[in-house]
């Protein structure tokens, strides 16, 4: 990245706005800072830092004010930085929270809250980002690839701040350099090899509790074959056991198979008796009952004579059964017929008195209705009425539509004047409707007015609600954080005592010590062995020993122990106190020391007029819209106005129009309607009266064709009777029998003659001519003597049963076993490379984490870094020889640490006149200066190259030069300009005389009473 320009206004010791032109300084490529101290160098960087991440660096945020205490009361403090990185150019203002003097709060200023403007030069404008904190630093930490510890580390080198990774331990590198240079997934690799050691390990699990759960299945399986377990392998012998059990089981199955086999053969032998004694038994039972039913067909063989003779008439009579039925049906069909020419006589003889149309018809004599067989109508005359009546409704069905046209007339009639009413209506509606329209419309432009000046503000006012609610939140951090530093601060308070009690203790215990040091030393004296004062091996008279000297040296080491555990628990109190006291400083420079109530007055204010601008907006947005609304209605109720007016006028043309048509039309129909309300109704009458005559000549159609078929069916029938041996049709009468009965006789005759048939084949049968011999020489079978037989049988069959069930269960057994066996031994196999592959598993993950073989008990993210501490030293070495006239290098060690602590991350400097390493603890003020700051700048190399290519052309050192003598100084700037070589620009800050006349460029910082100024020097001699 690279600086173009920077304006401080109100921050740190800058009270006005003082404007940097970097690029004027970058001309040179290397610019010294230059002031007085406490004139304000170090919060230039500052500045820089502020507005990029909104936050100063390392320790400089504890506790400081940003704002100048310089700058007027109402002078908002704001820091702007133009910078440009990966080819885009950006400018970022950034405000801390701070307080501006208010006429309303209780102690006279407002908390305003921090705030962020970030920009980006497109095309030559200014386009805004984003105006939140946290959007803006995310953005900026994007383009710049750094967060603010990185960028601290790398471009910012601040006071005191990277000479510590100089003299950090080991653990602290690793946390920086992790951070750096970002391998947490490394971390993550060990993660998941450990879960994948954790997974095959319990697959292994699981494939042992398979394999055991096999064993029990075996076991299980031989269980109820009685085995001896005397001779059984045990389990640690899987194999054997498996095998041992096979060949058990299998004796077993053998010898269960062969009592089965007995067993079989003797139910057998048991069930051929009973079938023996079952047959014979039988045979006699069916003997007895042949005999019984040919005693039954005897005593009823007469009544089957008699039914034989009454079924032989029935069938000689059924033979003229057609003719019979024919005359039977004829005479009814002729009766019906009668029947229905008297019921059409009287039928036409009510219609002709009734009916109108048959009054000129005489088609019926008086007499008719007498009660005396109907005389046959007049057909001439009745068809020539039919022929009439039908002409008549044939020209009246004609003339229907003229009906309807006139009924639809009418009806269209009523619907016009129902419609130029509602016209009328319409109309005086319309008229009252758009004068409300357009009341409503000139109400509503004058109320738009002031809502468009309140909604105006509606942005303005919603993010004034939001940074007032953020105040609330953050005084109520505030004041828990508060709560908590008072807390930490009085056990600081009551740590710190104990401390020094403790240290007193210690300190008069040592007293005592030294004081009897004489006694000590002779207690430790030992013949032969030098005195560690003089040197002789003789001691003739050591000092006495107090009783109590070796009671006080180990009560003074317990008491220094002690003292020592007080120590580190204060300053780790100490420690916490800071975090603290730095937490409530930030809250407190973002507004958290409001009055709450004062806080929560303005949120609820602030939020109350963001409601009322978000109000005035919506219902703007509601009057503009229903002004739209109201234009175009009233143009709408305009038009309809119109086509009302000239619908009035077309309707009442049409109803003239329509009820002359209707007139015409009513004149001609009511001739044809003949006193009928309708011509349907005359239509209908005469349909009704046709009927009746079409009726009448039908009857009497019907009538004379059943008369024929009477006479037909009886001649015929006379001449059928003879050849039946009938001599009437009455005898041929007599002999029918109903069908169900002489269904009855036949089935009755046939079943008689199929028994007598089965009863002679039975007696012919082998099997009950033997059953007559055994019976004869009486050989028979008790019902005693066959139930002994029936449980003999049941009781073998129950034993062979049981014994081939005991035969299979072993036999299923030894194919079981065998199943087992097989997938034991493939299971086994199976196994192998699932726990080979565990073991390799859990060795590689506990290596990687830094366990098992790996001696250096380094992780492998610890490796990782151990490889970019080495890359660090490397290039550090290349600045530090020249800084240093070739005596020192840095050299990254892997050396194990002491006591089981983490190896990999050492740090050490070779001095190259003697060939010795040594700590760097061990560099004086100078060379430590030097070493810190090449390895600051190889540290920035590296990240650089490291971090995907983040372009770093701006670079600031601010460190104590003047612990540098002239050679080294010179060596040190002859390592700086060296930097400009790839378009680098260096910044120094420092007040070191010869800097000053070497570096020609320089931003002076110069202090006064009412602040800071700065000012740019292109020639510092000028």
């Amino acid at each position: 990245m690279r600086i173009h320009r920077l304006e401080i206004s109100a921050f740190g010791p800058f009270a006005g706005t003082e404007r940097i032109d970097f690029d004027r300084l970058s001309a040179h490529g290397l610019f010294l800072l230059n002031g007085a101290t406490g004139a304000g160098k170090t919060s230039v960087l500052d500045a820089i830092c502020f507005a990029l991440y909104g936050s100063v660096p390392g320790a400089r945020q504890d506790g400081k004010r940003l704002r100048s205490d310089h700058a007027e009361a109402a002078a908002e403090p704001r820091v702007t930085c133009e910078f440009s990185a990966k080819g885009r150019h950006f400018e970022v203002s950034r405000s801390p929270a701070w307080d501006k003097p208010s006429t309303r709060g209780k102690n006279g200023f407002t908390v305003q809250q921090a705030n962020t403007l970030l920009r980006e030069r497109v095309d030559g404008v200014w386009v805004e980002k984003s105006g939140r904190n946290d959007e803006a630093g995310a953005e900026i930490a994007d383009v710049l690839g750094m967060n603010r510890e990185q960028f601290t580390r790398v471009v910012l080198l601040p006071q005191g701040d990277f000479a510590a990774f100089l003299r950090s331990k080991a653990s602290d590198r690793l946390e920086l350099l992790q951070s750096l240079f970002g391998t947490q997934r490394f971390e993550a690799v060990e993660q998941e090899l450990s879960r994948q050691a954790q997974d095959a390990k319990a697959e292994v699990a699981s494939l042992t509790a398979r394999l055991d759960l096999l064993l029990a299945q075996a076991e299980s399986e031989t269980a109820a074959l009685d085995l001896d377990p005397a001779d059984a392998p045990g389990r640690d012998a899987p194999d054997a056991l498996l095998a041992w059990l096979d060949d058990a089981a299998a004796a077993a199955a053998t010898g269960r198979r062969t009592a089965a086999a007995a067993a079989g053969q003797q139910a057998a032998d048991q069930a051929s008796l009973l079938e023996a004694a079952t047959a014979r038994a039988s045979r006699h039972a069916k003997l007895a009952a042949a005999e019984q039913r040919r005693n039954d067909a005897d005593a009823a063989a007469p009544a089957l004579a008699e039914q034989a003779i009454t079924l032989g008439l029935h069938r000689k009579a059924e033979v003229l059964g057609g003719q019979l039925r024919a005359v039977e049906s004829a005479g009814a069909a002729e009766d019906l017929a009668g029947t229905a020419l008297l019921e059409a006589a009287r039928q036409l003889r009510s219609a002709a008195v009734a009916d109108p149309e048959l009054a000129g018809l005489d088609l019926v004599d008086a007499g008719a209705d007498t009660g005396r067989e109907p005389e046959a109508f007049d057909s001439a005359a009745l068809r020539n009425g039919l022929g009439q009546l039908r002409s008549l409704r044939a020209v009246l069905t004609e003339r229907l539509p003229d009906e309807s046209r006139l009924t639809g007339l009418t009806d269209r009639g009523s619907r016009l004047r129902l419609q130029l009413t509602a016209l009328e209506t319409q109309q005086r509606t319309g008229a009252a409707a758009l004068d409300a329209l357009r009341t409503e419309s000139e109400a509503l432009v004058t109320g738009i007015v002031p809502l468009e000046e309140l909604a105006a503000e509606a942005q303005l006012r919603a993010k004034e609600a939001t940074a007032a609610d953020e105040l609330v939140a953050i005084v109520g951090r505030y004041l828990t954080t508060e709560a908590a530093s008072s807390a930490i601060a009085e056990r600081h308070a009551a740590a710190r005592n104990d401390h020094q009690d403790l240290r007193q203790h210690w300190l008069d215990l040592r007293e005592q010590r030294l004081t009897n040091a004489a006694a000590e030393l002779a207690a430790q004296l030992r013949a032969g062995v030098p005195c560690p004062v003089c040197g002789s091996q003789e001691h003739p008279e050591p000092a006495p020993a107090a009783a109590s000297a070796l009671a006080v040296a180990e009560a003074e080491k317990a008491a220094q122990q002690a003292s020592d555990d007080a120590e580190a628990a204060l300053a780790a109190l100490g420690r916490e106190l800071a975090e603290a006291r730095q937490d409530v400083a930030v809250l407190a420079a973002q507004g958290g020391s409001t009055p709450s109530e004062e806080a929560r007055a303005d949120a609820a204010l602030a939020r109350a007029r963001a409601d009322d601008a978000a109000r005035a907006a919506s219902d703007l947005a509601a009057g503009r819209a229903r002004l739209a609304e109201l234009e175009t209605a009233i143009a709408s109720a305009e038009r309809a106005q119109a086509e009302a007016a000239s619908g009035i006028a077309q309707t009442q043309s049409t109803i003239a129009e329509v009820d002359e048509q209707a007139e015409v039309l009513e004149h001609a129909l009511d001739k044809l309607r003949a006193g009928h309300a309708s011509l349907e109704g005359r239509i209908a009458a005469l349909t009704g009266t046709t009927a009746v005559l079409e009726r009448a000549d039908a009857a009497q159609s019907v009538l004379e064709q059943a008369g024929a078929r009477t006479a037909e069916a009886r001649r015929q029938l006379d001449q059928a009777l003879p050849a039946t041996g009938f001599s009437t049709e009455a005898a041929a009468r007599a002999a029918l029998v109903p069908a169900p009965e002489a269904r009855g006789l036949e089935a009755a005759i046939r079943a008689g003659q199929d028994e007598a048939a089965r009863i002679q084949e039975l007696f012919a049968g082998e099997e009950l001519a033997l059953a007559a011999a055994e019976r004869a020489a009486g050989e028979l079978v008790s019902e005693a003597a066959l139930e002994e037989l029936q449980a003999a049988s049941a009781a073998a069959e129950r034993q062979s049963r049981d014994a081939e069930l005991a035969a299979g269960l072993a036999e299923n057994s030894v194919r079981t076993l065998g199943r087992i066996a097989g997938e034991y031994a493939e299971l086994a196999a199976a196994g192998r490379e699932p726990r080979e592959r565990a073991a390799l598993l859990g060795a590689v993950a506990e290596a990687a984490r830094g366990g098992g073989d790996n001696t250096y008990r380094m992780s492998l993210n610890s490796y990782v870094l151990a490889a970019r501490l080495e890359q660090v030293a490397v290039a550090a070495s290349e600045r530090l020889i020249g800084m240093s006239d070739g005596r020192y290098t840095l050299q990254h060690t892997d050396a194990k640490a002491a006591r089981g602590a983490k190896s990999g991350l050492g740090l050490e400097v070779v001095d190259e006149w003697t060939g010795q390493r040594r700590d760097t603890a061990t560099l004086s003020g100078g060379e430590s200066f030097m070493a810190s700051l090449a390895l600051a700048l190889g540290l920035a190399d590296v990240v650089q190259h490291e971090s995907g290519g983040v372009d770093i052309e701006t670079l600031f050192v601010d460190e104590g030069f003047g612990s540098l003598d002239d050679q080294a100084l010179e060596q040190v700037m002859d390592a700086l300009e060296g930097l400009r070589d790839g378009g680098r620009v260096v910044g120094l800050v420092s007040h070191v005389a010869e800097m000053k006349q070497r570096i020609g460029t320089q931003l002076q910082v110069v202090k006064g009473r009412n602040g800071s100024t700065l000012h740019i020097s292109d020639d510092a001699r000028a």
